[in-house]
């Protein structure tokens, strides 16, 4: 058997998870902006648990789920326009004779 040499390597050719990653993000730069709010509004509203008063767990955890896809949805729709952005107006204003 040969040695454990740590985590999977890729095969010649293929990218590794953190060059795939860092191409994904240079892609779509707002997944990980969605992603990172996503996850501060779930950390912040864990951490506010304790000050939640007379509220029940339940309703607590529904308002700390809403918020968090509020800004997964707010990150995708932010995207959708900076691709629109990016595909319609950008290259309309740098082709301005064809039609």
């Amino acid at each position: 058997m040969s040695a454990n040499k740590g985590w999977w390597v890729p095969p010649e050719g293929e990218d590794s998870v953190s060059q795939r990653f860092l191409r994904k993000t240079r892609e779509s730069p707002l997944v990980p902006v969605g992603l990172g709010g996503c996850l501060a509004v779930a950390a912040y509203r864990i951490y506010r648990l304790k000050a939640r008063g007379s509220t029940k767990m339940s309703i607590h955890l529904i308002h700390t789920r809403l918020a968090a896809q509020a800004c997964a949805v707010g990150a995708v729709m932010l995207g959708a326009v900076y691709t629109m952005f990016r595909d319609y107006i950008k290259r309309t204003a740098q082709d301005p004779g064809e039609k």
